[in-house]
């Protein structure tokens, strides 16, 4: 079973089109903060990663589906979870909805790299508090 997060957004103004309609690179905005409080969830940031481990995540590659537009001032509420975990690398699925209807699906590939920019493992003591989370889909 996946450990599923999730975060509650708002629509601003700024977030949209003329027609008041999200413009499509605004999801990415949306992913990156549930992506971030998901970390923050469990107990982890990304500064504290980087000060801990030496460590950044960084996205490799992101494939989104867009099925319905969402607009002004509505409430949104992304759900994100871990999918699969590689040595040096996890993938996360996350879920763009508003109420029932389902406005995105994003497949994010994140990838653990060192401070010059050069991948690395996924730091032992952060891979394994991380563990229980996605304990049934670990790939070495």
């Amino acid at each position: 079973m996946h450990e599923n997060f999730f975060y509650t957004l708002k629509v601003y103004y700024e977030d949209t089109d003329a027609g008041g309609v999200v413009y499509y690179a605004n999801y990415l905005k949306f992913l990156e903060r549930a992506r971030t409080e998901a970390l923050v969830a469990l107990g982890f940031s990304n500064k504290k990663i980087k000060k801990d481990f030496g460590a950044l995540i960084v996205v490799k590659s992101c494939n989104i589906e867009y099925k319905k537009p969402a607009y002004l001032e509505e409430e949104l509420k992304i759900r994100s979870f871990i999918k699969l975990v590689t040595k040096t690398s996890f993938f996360m699925n996350q879920f763009i909805s508003r109420g029932e209807d389902l406005i995105a699906e994003a497949k994010i590939h994140l990838v653990f790299i060192n401070t010059e920019g050069k991948p690395m493992k996924i730091p032992g003591n952060l891979f394994e508090d991380l563990k229980p989370y996605f304990c049934d889909s670990i790939k070495i």
